[in-house]
């Protein structure tokens, strides 16, 4: 690190650009609350906005809410939907501090968002340009971004942003410091962006591409070989993203068997397409329709000859030193680079675009866009009043049109309804909103007849499949339908571990048919070992076959080894323990580790003093227990007659035993164990 520090040899007076140190005058905290209240005026319809899509993937599952918890997501793949340790980390204090409740997931987005337009101020005031807080503004509030932060997944391009910028503007001041703290604080930065989301990995290209306008030209010494570790660093990040993504979360097959030539055609496309959105942001979809790709087609050449015809263009310009132009165009598709096709990402089965996918690249044209637009209202009327009155009506369409593009994130069954009057062949909206609806009372044949249109658009969609056979195999008598679905998946998608592992629950409810189930979750295993569901419900469904509790045991020990967090597990690991003779103590601490986790669990106090009863000595423990499980749950039968059971252990509160076994009655009145035990207590007494 030696070479960073202030020996580092000075570019000549010839090229060298001055980064200002301290730009101008300190801005007043009132305009930077004021920037805060317009983002939160523009976005106001979508705060309350619940979970849509992959929100639950993200928000911290009840498994991993533990400091252990905590630990699996910065160590173990898998247990997070991608492995973006700090984001993750971020939404796992955010579930601490208040929960599911979807305002505070918000509020941080809106946040975070805002908090990255100021940093966008403070750079464009240090690179000297007058427009800083036009563009700042543009960028909180265009529409756009409304997918970006009314999306709570997308907490991810928020938090990643913000880093981004803030490592850009500490690595400009080192720029101008040579200080290795400055460096050292910046690439720190970088490394939380990274860990955010990795998108920002092109921020080492873009500092280059910065440096260059200012200067006209590189120097390997000062300007690049500073910047050869954050490549190093983003490259690999990239690179284990790519695998991530085609590994874990399903990035390959059918949909994702592009040639080469065809990913050119997309990217190319893809620029002019982000362009476009960001000139005139009508009709902004969730999810736009996936082009179909024919290098056959003469026309879709269109596209990269425009781009090459672009690019020579504005080459030409930067020789007669109007670098601008050039420098937003490489700031603008090289920030979109991860995401243009050339590498393989999960929403590519849905669309090649999307409008989170260029928050960041957005700046490339935000900015010159702010400059042109600051310089031609200087020169058409020097008057402070004209300078002020244009980018105020620019700013005020902006947060219209943002605050209504906002009311579509106002709930889920709203969000895909308008995706899909824009966009009626998404399959993915038909199919997410079957999942919307199936969660509301009374709409299960909406969410039945939203799956079929789904399967209409896209026959070989599996998901579809899946979520119909859940939905059939709670209805009665439609057992055989759910088992069909379940199938059809399997045939559409033979390595779908969710859906074997549904048919194999489907069939444990069929007479006979447990080896056939057990063979379905054992194939679930194979496709995907760490399936922790697959091995809990595997353990259970051994356990009713005779001769199988030790096996049993190894699977519900296999499912707690890979969900420590995971109270039900636990719980039923503890079930098996007290089935296996000298295993009570074991399953009194499995029962003891789950109500770590939920300590207002009833039925675990119960299985608790239960099992307490069983031990020498311990009968007032197992009294308090059911006590407590009576007062998290007072209308729970099954603690009443088994507090009352116990209770005839002590001569003096038969009395009291009575009472809970007429207790237990009175809620349960076909109870054969409460009606014989208050027969037997009525004869003791």
């Amino acid at each position: 690190m030696a070479s960073l520090g202030k020996n580092l040899v000075q570019p000549t007076p010839t090229f060298h650009v001055r980064i200002a140190a301290s730009p101008r005058p300190r801005v007043p905290a009132s305009q930077w609350l004021a920037l805060f209240a317009a983002a939160l005026a523009a976005y106001w319809p979508a705060l309350r906005g619940g979970f849509i899509w992959d929100d639950n993937a993200h928000i911290t599952a009840a498994a991993m809410r533990s400091l252990h918890g905590l630990w699996r997501i910065w160590f173990s793949l898998g247990s997070t939907q991608q492995y973006y340790p700090l984001l993750h980390s971020a939404f796992w204090l955010e579930h601490r501090l208040w929960g599911d409740a979807v305002l505070g997931y918000h509020l941080v987005n809106l946040a975070q968002h805002a908090t990255a337009a100021i940093l966008v101020v403070l750079i464009v005031r240090r690179l000297e340009l007058p427009c800083a807080w036009l563009a700042g503004l543009i960028f909180a509030l265009h529409p756009v971004c409304v997918e970006s932060v009314a999306w709570i997944s997308e907490q991810k391009s928020t938090l990643s942003g913000v880093f981004y910028l803030a490592s850009a503007l500490v690595y400009l001041r080192f720029d101008q410091s040579r200080r290795r703290s400055h460096y050292l604080w910046a690439i720190a930065l970088f490394i939380c962006a990274l860990l955010s989301k990795t998108v920002t990995a092109t921020l080492p290209a873009a500092l280059l591409v910065v440096l260059w306008w200012k200067r006209g030209r590189l120097d390997l010494r000062r300007e690049v070989r500073p910047l050869l570790p954050w490549f190093a660093l983003g490259i690999t990040a990239g690179l284990f993203t790519a695998w991530v993504e085609r590994t874990y979360i399903g990035a390959r097959g059918a949909d994702f068997a592009i040639a080469p030539v065809e990913r050119l055609l997309i990217a190319c496309r893809v620029v002019w397409f982000y362009a476009a959105k960001l000139f005139w942001p009508a009709n902004l979809i969730f999810t736009y329709p996936r082009w179909n790709i024919d290098p056959a087609a003469w026309w879709q050449w269109l596209f990269p000859l425009a781009v090459v015809a672009a690019f020579l263009a504005l080459l030409q310009l930067a020789r007669r030193k109007r670098r601008g132009p050039l420098a937003a165009f490489l700031f603008f598709a090289g920030t979109l680079f991860p995401v243009l096709g050339f590498l393989n990402v999960y929403p590519f089965r849905f669309s090649w675009a999307a409008d989170h996918f260029q928050y960041l690249a957005s700046l490339g044209i935000i900015v010159p866009v702010s400059w042109a637009l600051t310089v031609w209202a200087r020169r058409i009327a020097p008057s402070q009043a004209v300078t002020i009155a244009v980018p105020a009506a620019l700013v005020l369409v902006l947060v219209a049109l943002t605050w209504r593009q906002a009311r579509m994130y106002g709930d889920a069954e709203t969000l895909y309804r308008v995706t899909l009057a824009r966009n009626p062949v998404s399959w993915m909206a038909h199919n997410n909103l079957g999942v919307a609806l199936a969660k509301m009372d009374g709409r299960l044949p909406e969410a039945i007849a939203e799956y079929q249109a789904a399967l209409r658009i896209k026959p070989d969609y599996a998901e579809p499949h899946n979520n119909l056979a859940i939905i059939l195999s709670r209805q009665p008598g439609r057992m055989p339908e759910a088992i069909a679905e379940a199938r059809g998946a399997l045939r559409i998608k033979p390595d779908y571990p969710e859906a074997l592992v549904n048919l194999a629950s489907f069939l444990t409810t069929i007479p006979g048919r447990l080896p056939d189930a057990i063979a379905e979750y054992q194939a679930a295993l194979r496709i995907q070992p760490g399936h922790a569901e697959a091995h809990n419900d595997l353990g259970l469904a051994l356990l009713e076959m005779p001769g199988r509790l030790p096996d049993a045991l190894a699977e519900l020990e296999a499912a707690v080894e890979l969900e420590p967090d995971n109270a039900q597990m636990h719980d039923n690991l503890a079930g098996a323990l007290a089935r296996t003779p000298g295993r009570l103590p074991d399953a009194i601490a499995e029962v003891r580790a789950a109500l770590q986790i939920t300590p207002d669990d009833p039925q675990a106090h119960d299985f608790l003093g239960r099992a307490l009863s069983q031990m020498p000595g311990r009968l007032p423990d197992a009294i308090a227990e059911f006590e407590t499980a009576l007062r998290v749950a007072p209308d729970y039968a099954q603690a009443h007659n088994d507090l009352g059971v116990v209770l005839l252990y002590v001569p003096q509160r038969r009395a009291d035993a009575i009472a809970e076994f007429r207790a237990a009655l009175s809620l349960n009145p076909s109870d054969p164990r409460a009606q014989s035990n208050l027969q037997r207590a009525m004869s003791q007494q």
